[in-house]
């Protein structure tokens, strides 16, 4: 039996936001590309053989969307997500990607905190945790930008430095 997922486009003031999301309208993948390019790759990763259908995005969804652009910081907390069957669900990686539900807006951690966070320890588990950054599939939503250096410095982020920058100003963690 096949899954099958949708697919959409939002605008936004950082460019539009291509998402994926599964029958009940929860949140499967998002990315920063516009056209769908990365989304359809990540569910590919995610969720290897699952269709994905065009579609028009869920009203909660899009509400929230809207809601977080316009100055609701915690709007994005509204939006349901789900990581059930993604290939990556379990483990480190895993639990990298559900704590970052646990970084408020407006306030960021280091790559090293992080992995203490979810239970990693010694030298390479700030670069474990970078790496489940990395491939976290609902980045955004998952808030994988308040996430920086142990110096504060922006590094990492696959939507950009400019939109991670741009996105920790917008939630009131950088001096404008």
């Amino acid at each position: 039996m096949s899954l099958t997922f949708y697919r959409a486009v939002i605008d936004s003031p950082i460019q539009p936001l291509a998402i994926a999301f599964d029958e009940a309208g929860a949140l499967r993948a998002l990315s920063f590309d516009g056209k769908g390019d990365s989304v359809a790759a990540t569910m590919a990763r995610e969720y290897p053989g699952a269709d994905l259908i065009e579609a028009p995005v869920p009203a909660t969804m899009a509400e929230a969307f809207v809601a977080y652009f316009a100055g609701d910081r915690s709007a994005l907390e509204r939006i349901p997500w789900s990581l059930d069957g993604a290939t990556g669900e379990g483990g480190f990686q895993a639990r990298v990607w559900v704590e970052l539900t646990n970084i408020p807006p407006g306030q960021t951690i280091s790559y090293g905190e992080m992995a203490k966070r979810a239970g990693g320890s010694g030298p390479e588990a700030a670069r474990a945790a970078g790496v489940a950054l990395n491939r976290n599939p609902i980045a955004l939503v998952l808030a994988c930008h308040r996430v920086v250096g142990a110096d504060g410095a922006m590094t990492g982020f696959g939507g950009g430095l400019e939109r991670k920058t741009w996105l920790l100003r917008h939630e009131g963690a950088l001096l404008l």
